[in-house]
């Protein structure tokens, strides 16, 4: 007979049997009243069936088997009792033959309580090992059957899948359970009829194993007792269920042979498994009383799936007497549901043993709290249990837990604890493990004051098998990515919110404004024509008349005119033009007279049809068409009019005149802001790719020392650095390391552990891969000859940075303070003034925060201001000092007015006491920042103006209170104040000048030498918002590099009309200066000449402070206009709008200075496509590099040539670069066009000082 039986998961057949492995069950022979039973047990969890079927014509002597003890101890939270055990481990071999002759090995003996019949046993055959620990008893069998065997199927397909349940129901009949059985593992021995017919009715052991598809080690035995009467199944909880392993592999499947028709044998090809399975003795029974528990099954209910691959290829082979009826699909559902739920219920009463196992040691330990389980898994549920009488909360009535995941920095929660049925005073609650956790951190409290925290030591608990801390910190880091794309996300919304509702409360605003505009236009009209029509009639006596004389809008009239009463009666032709309703459209009438046939004298005729809305027509008559005509007939400058009599208007038509009106305004204001919007998204557009180049320049600019791949770094990739040692002190050196960090060296990984470089092919570079962490801002990197260090390359204390964009962390702010004697454009008297404004507006776009701290002047330009207002007042040096806010620039600017006068002299400089005044001003700056609790990390002085901040900083405030911030001193000009700047360069942190070059100038300098190294130079930039062709309101037309050869065509046409010169396409230079010594006034004159020699104009804008020189230009200024009035000009004066045009008209911007710290003269030009002629000097020689001789220098600096320079301070000199540029625009204008493009395109704003500024900001904090 077939008999299936079910596991309670889905292993292979491999898991169950090595290979040719059968049972052979011997039943009690009087116990089964019929030869057959039907065996069916189901459950949804699992898809392996076994199938079995009895052969009883075999009889061995049966064995006694006796329980051994083994001491256990609990295991993690699954129960396990004193019993003796028997392991199988099953290993598969592939064998297609039937082997004979094994013995079965000797099994242990045990007897029933309360029975002197002797266990049936279980015969299990193998060919190549003796299986041992399932003892089966079979009650009520007959003895004329012919034996069991068993076959397994398996499948990957859950029964639980609802697609997959329709065919489970079809297919998975099996047949009923005639009688009942009783199965108790054990040695496999054949048994006698009389032998099992003596143990009819006894109470057996059963040891079952039920796997469950999510618990890989859920274990389960029990005892089975048959009752006769009540036919229920009795579960004892009495079983050492301990922990056992599975190791498989499945290869192969079983195949039922077609030859062995009683069964008995099972085929098996290549199967890897082993199983530990426990064996429960009879005497486990006796020692635990009080874990029996009671079950009430029916074993007719219970069904068994056989679900055999091949179930509709190949008949089920039956044995005699099966019932071949099948159960319906409703009755399959219930019984599966009956089983499962039987088996959540013994799952239950294991796991309330293991509790009670587990309370019980704990409890003897002494220990405060257990977990089930034992091994804890994220996205479960875990029981924390807590035995309050062990705490400091032993006499509280309510105990809470309060904790959080992964050293308390995710998700936190407090849950009330319940007592509990355990033995002790145990409370326990559920907590949820989420998915992210790999750690669990709590405490316990009284929900008030009273806490239980491990002795300060807080309780934890591990979690197994999923992330790691470094895994959660970029779990983490993920989560604030995303936290904030969705902040940008909704604070866009808003501000788009905003400027939606700005937009529609400024289009009510606008729309009002239309409307009372219309009707103002309507009432000047509707006056206008009541004037018309005072003075319009339908004829003049022998001058003109209509006919017919009742006409309307759209009408045809023909009109005559009299040639002969005007000053038209000598004309060869008469035209009329004309227009209606005081001209309002134009000229909207036009036609030629012809000689009138039906009138007598000089009269012609002209049909013309009258305009629509027409109240008056309004002509006059010439002798030509328009633009041609000469001779006019205007009624003496009074125009003629005619009153159109059908179309004189009513309330109704000036309602729609207004209505016209009003839409012809909102149209054209909406046209407006249109062009207005589309020109300001642009410039955004164009300032954000200039600030892309010039970061890519940026990075590029040290390119020949390092490098990385990809050049725009983002967080969380991998990045190549490559490193260039031979540019550099570790030229030479036969090892490499690379030292690297991010986020200026604070990050939380640390530093790096040092990495040796390797070279790169066809190269001088070494390079290393570095993995960007999504956390960073910045990498940061310096480089060592050995990897415990040795000489080291941190670019001369500044160290190697590379940004990092895209990642969760921002860079975090400084704050940035300038104390300085000059602001453009308030407060301006040379660069000074422009560097701070610029410098300040730079870096604060940068995200950091920037002051400015300026003496409140009495001449300063309030009208420049925004936002002016009182802020406090202190008291210092005597005085009280007054303080004031606002904004310039957009800059938050602190204005200083003390009491006592000093800046109240109607200028910045030029008084005999500056150097008091501005060392009161510097100390009174200091005293500010102190009593307002302003903790700068930079404080920046300029000049020998502002140089005293740097000694008393150190000497009176470092160390009282204003320890965070660092001194940073600029050098603008070192031919003022020498002694001043000498001690500022002492006590400074840092140390810049304007430009490189000039730092080499005046590196041999008293004041300077002893400070090299902390000295830089750094360029002054333009404000390309001040300096901006595209929004230049003093330009005729807006410009950009796209379209700059006609913009400038048409600013030099504007600069030729407004000072007089020749309109002519001739090559002009331009002069913007100062009149010094220092800018070359000589060379200036020279080039004046040259210019005209070479048939160039040229004109100049400046004024001299020196009387003499002033004096000197003004008769050169004479002297020119009479010689060469028509392409030369003077300007001995200081006018802001002249300079945007003649930068921007000029093709040549001629800078000749003597020496030039920066210049912002060359800078400027280029901004507007003028092409600089300068001396090679500071800041010039740093900006200007020659289309001739400079390629090379000027690409070390990722840039491309871009004017004309010269060497020598005299004329020969300036003559080698002028005459050189100005053959250019003669002899290739193409190029000269292009080269004009070229300047326009590079970025001489502050968008590159500022990202130096910063790195030296940075090192002056290190």
């Amino acid at each position: 007979m077939e008999v299936t039986l079910p596991l309670q998961r889905s292993p292979s057949c491999r898991t169950v049997f090595s290979e040719r492995t059968q049972f052979r069950i011997k039943p009690f022979l009087g116990f089964l009243p019929t030869q057959s039973f039907n065996w069916k047990r189901d459950h949804m969890a699992a898809t392996t069936t076994y199938r079995i079927t009895a052969n009883f014509s075999r009889r061995r002597p049966r064995r006694i088997s006796t329980p051994r003890s083994n001491d256990s101890t609990p295991r993690g939270f699954t129960p396990r009792t004193q019993v003796p055990t028997t392991s199988i481990q099953r290993r598969g071999q592939k064998n297609n033959e039937k082997k004979k002759g094994t013995g079965p090995s000797p099994a242990p003996e045990f007897t029933i309580p309360g029975s002197n019949t002797e266990t049936p046993q279980l015969k299990t055959g193998s060919d190549e090992e003796e299986v041992s620990g399932v003892n089966l008893v079979v009650a009520k069998a007959e003895a004329e059957s012919d034996g069991i065997g068993l076959e397994v199927a398996s499948t990957s397909e859950s029964l639980f899948d609802e697609d997959k349940t329709s065919q489970f129901e079809e297919t998975v009949r099996m047949p009923e359970v005639d009688e009942r059985i009783l199965v108790e593992s054990k040695d496999a021995e054949g048994i006698t009829e009389s032998e099992v017919s003596n143990n009819a009715g006894r109470l057996l052991n059963v040891n079952m194993l039920l796997d469950t598809v999510k618990d890989k080690e859920t274990r389960w035995n029990k005892n089975i007792r048959i009752d006769d009467w009540q036919d229920k199944a009795f579960v004892s909880g009495d079983v050492d269920v301990s922990v056992y392993g599975r190791v498989i592999e499945e290869k192969q499947i079983y195949t039922k042979s077609s030859d062995d028709e009683g069964g008995e044998n099972i085929e098996k090809e290549e199967s890897v498994e082993e199983i530990d399975i426990f064996k429960v003795g009879n005497n486990a029974s006796r020692e635990t009383d009080s874990r029996n528990v009671t079950i009430s099954k029916t074993v007719d209910k219970v069904e068994s799936i056989n679900c055999v691959d091949d179930f509709h290829k190949r008949p089920s082979v039956k044995p005699e007497g099966v019932d071949e009826g099948y159960n319906s699909i409703s009755e399959d559902k219930k019984k599966a549901d009956n089983f499962l739920k039987l088996k959540l219920e013994t799952e239950e009463i294991l796991r309330k043993e293991a509790l009670d196992r587990l309370a019980s040691d704990n409890f003897r330990k002494g220990h405060k709290l257990f977990y089930y389980p034992e091994i804890v898994e994220p996205d479960r549920d875990i029981e924390i249990f807590f035995n309050r009488s062990f705490s400091t909360l032993k006499f509280e009535p309510d105990v809470i837990i309060m904790g959080a995941f992964n050293d308390w920095k995710w998700k936190s929660f407090a849950i009330n604890l319940s007592k509990t049925q355990l033995n002790g005073d145990w409370w326990s609650c559920k907590v949820y493990v989420p998915r992210e956790a790999y750690k669990i951190d709590f405490v316990f409290y009284n929900g008030n004051d009273v806490y239980e925290n491990n002795d300060e030591q807080d309780f934890c608990i591990t979690v197994e098998g999923g992330m790691d801390g470094f895994d959660f910190e970029n779990f983490l880091l993920e989560e604030k990515r995303k936290e904030q794309e969705e902040v940008m996300r909704r604070k866009a919304e808003r501000e788009r919110q905003v400027e939606e509702q700005r937009r529609i409360e400024a289009e009510i605003v606008e729309s009002e404004a239309d409307r009372a505009q219309a009707k103002e236009e309507v009432a000047k009209r509707r006056g206008m024509l009541q004037e018309l029509l005072k003075d319009a009639v339908t004829s003049f006596v022998n001058v003109w008349y209509i006919e017919p004389t009742e006409f309307g809008a759209n009408d045809r009239v023909r009109l005559y005119y009299n040639r002969s009463s005007g000053p038209l009666s000598h004309a060869k032709d008469i035209w009329i033009h004309g227009g209606h309703n005081h001209w309002k459209d134009g000229l909207s009438i036009v036609s030629k007279l012809i000689k009138s046939e039906s009138k007598d004298g000089d009269w012609c005729c002209a049909d013309v049809v009258v305009p629509d809305q027409a109240v008056v027509l309004d002509w006059v008559f010439a002798d030509g068409p328009p633009k041609q005509a000469v001779v006019y007939d205007n009624n003496l400058l009074q125009d003629f009019h005619a009153i159109v009599p059908k179309s004189i208007p009513g309330e109704l038509y000036w309602v729609e005149e207004e209505q016209q009106i009003y839409k012809s305004l909102q149209a054209e204001r909406r046209l407006r802001e249109e062009a207005l919007r589309a020109k300001a998204e642009k410039t955004v557009r164009l300032k954000e790719e200039t600030k892309e180049r010039t970061l890519k320049t940026f990075l590029l600019s040290q390119k020949h020392i390092i490098y990385t791949d990809p050049i725009d770094v983002h967080a969380g990739s991998t990045v190549t650095v490559f490193y260039n040692p031979a540019n550099t002190v570790l030229k030479g050196k036969s090892e490499i390391w690379l030292r690297c960090s991010f986020n200026r060296w604070t990050h939380r990984m640390g530093l790096l552990p040092p990495q040796k470089m390797i070279p790169i092919e066809n190269g001088s570079h070494l390079k290393a891969t570095v993995k960007v962490p999504l956390d960073a801002y910045m990498m940061d990197f310096v480089f060592s000859e050995r990897e415990d260090g040795g000489i080291f390359d941190n670019k001369n204390g500044m160290d190697y940075h590379v940004p990092v964009f895209g990642g969760v962390v921002k860079e975090p702010p400084m704050h940035i303070v300038h104390i300085a004697v000059e602001m453009a454009p308030i407060a301006k008297v040379g660069g000074l003034g422009d560097v701070v404004t610029s410098l300040s507006r730079a870096v604060q776009d940068m995200n950091h925060n920037v002051d400015i701290i300026l003496p409140k002047y009495d001449c300063l330009k309030h009208s420049n201001v925004k936002d002016l207002q009182f802020h406090k007042s202190y008291s210092w040096g005597g005085t009280e000092i007054k303080v004031w806010t606002g904004k310039v620039e957009g800059v938050s600017v602190y204005f200083l007015e003390p009491q006592n006068g000093l800046f109240w002299v109607g200028c910045i400089y030029g008084r005999a006491n500056d150097g008091e005044r501005f060392g009161f001003f510097c100390h009174a700056a200091l005293e500010f920042l102190l009593q307002s609790g302003f903790h700068p990390d930079i404080i920046h002085c300029h000049d020998w103006s502002s140089a005293p901040v740097a000694w008393l900083f150190k000497e009176h405030y470092m160390h009282y209170g204003l320890s965070k911030a660092r001194v940073v001193f600029t050098i603008h000009n070192l031919e003022f104040g020498a002694n001043l700047i000498r001690k500022a360069m002492e006590f400074s942190d840092k140390a810049t000048t304007v430009s490189p070059t000039y730092a080499q100038e005046v590196s041999g300098n008293s004041a300077v030498a002893p400070y090299l190294f902390k000295f830089h130079g750094i360029l002054n930039g333009i404000d390309p918002d001040i300096w901006d062709p595209y929004n230049d309101k003093f330009l005729p037309v807006p410009y950009t590099s796209e379209n700059v050869v006609e913009g400038k065509r048409a600013a030099k046409e504007a600069l030729q009309e407004k000072l007089g010169l020749e309109k002519s396409d001739l090559p002009l230079v331009g002069i913007i200066t100062r009149l010094t010594h220092q800018k070359g006034i000589h060379l200036i004159k020279h080039a004046i000449w040259r210019t005209l020699e070479r048939n160039g104009q040229v004109v100049l804008l400046g004024s001299a402070p020196d009387p003499r020189i002033q004096n000197d230009f003004v008769s050169l200024a004479n002297q020119l206009h009479s010689s060469h009035g028509h392409r030369a000009n003077l300007c001995l004066t200081y006018d802001e709008p002249l300079s945007h045009l003649i930068y921007a008209g000029a093709d040549f911007i001629l800078v000749p200075s003597i020496f030039e710290p920066c210049g912002l003269t060359q800078l400027t030009a280029m901004r507007y496509g003028s092409i600089p002629v300068v001396r090679k000097t500071g800041g010039l020689h740093d900006t200007v590099f020659d289309v001739d001789h400079d390629l090379e220098r000027a690409q070390a600096c990722g840039l491309e040539p871009n004017g004309f320079n010269f060497d020598g301070a005299d004329g020969a000199g300036v003559d080698y670069a002028l005459n050189r540029a100005i053959s250019a625009w003669y002899d290739g204008r193409e190029w000269f066009d292009s080269l004009c493009k070229r300047v326009m395109e590079q970025d001489w704003s502050w968008n590159r000082p500022a990202l130096d500024y910063l790195e030296l900001y940075h090192s002056a904090r290190k």
